[in-house]
């Protein structure tokens, strides 16, 4: 699932394969910018702001966003080609971004006011665990996971690592932030689980990465808390599911 690390992976994979190279072909797939061709141009800079991804070429700023089931590819692609969006190709490399939930292209003198309106980003320059704490509880009846997935709170925390942190809190993703102890303590290790995920392909936030072994809660429902055996509970009436153990988390 494309959260926080998996855009700052991305961002690294796209800096590696276009970053100052010359675009030799440019295929935007969405009509409004489908006249749109920086073939070329060379590819200035890749970067990631939370779960957004700009890649600047020339005065024009490519501003992507994976959503749910989004990536970028580099090299062969194996899906069906409807579902590519967008292809930047240099003389040796090509990146193809597929089923991308946002694709424009925006000015690059101003491509940043996209992205105005996220809190401080998790694994950036403007990192600030005292703002992200602050923020997390500025409304204090609002549920914990809710507020966690709130990019305007902090910027790169999914589901999994929304449920996971409920989880290492022992709390239920439902319990108002109100009743966090030290919200300050929880944003360091938000900080902490997207920071050590970061370059790994396969995330881990128990700190194993063996298959089956990787998570706490998360896509775990009718099976054993790793901490104390009580089958681990879901709901899946809410916009985004969420899993818990009923003993660890009150």
């Amino acid at each position: 699932m494309p959260e926080g690390d998996t855009v700052y992976r991305t961002a690294a994979k796209l800096r590696d394969a276009l970053e100052g190279r010359e675009l030799i072909r440019c295929d935007i797939r969405v009509p409004r910018y489908a006249a749109v061709d920086l073939s070329g141009q060379v590819v200035d800079e890749v970067l990631s702001r939370g779960k957004h991804l700009f890649i600047r070429v020339g005065q024009a700023s490519i501003h992507s966003h994976l959503k749910m089931d989004g990536a970028w590819v580099i090299g062969r692609v194996r899906v069906p080609t409807y579902k590519i969006r967008i292809v930047l190709e240099t003389a040796n490399s090509r990146a193809s971004g597929v089923d991308l939930g946002v694709l424009e292209v925006l000015d690059r003198a101003t491509d940043m006011e996209a992205v105005e309106h996220l809190g401080p980003d998790l694994l950036g320059e403007d990192w600030s665990a005292e703002v992200a704490a602050a923020n997390l509880v500025a409304d204090p009846e609002r549920p914990l996971a809710e507020t966690l997935l709130d990019q305007r709170v902090m910027a790169g925390v999914g589901n999994v690592f929304a449920n996971e942190l409920s989880f290492v809190f022992g709390l239920r993703p439902g319990t108002p932030v109100g009743e966090l102890t030290d919200p300050l303590r929880v944003a360091n290790r938000a900080q902490q689980m997207l920071w050590l995920n970061r370059l790994r392909v396969n995330r881990t936030t128990t700190g194993n990465t063996r298959p089956g072994q990787d998570v706490w809660v998360y896509g775990r429902a009718g099976l054993p808390c790793r901490r104390c055996g009580t089958p681990i509970e879901t709901d899946k009436n809410t916009e985004r599911v969420t899993y818990w153990c009923p003993t660890c988390q009150r």
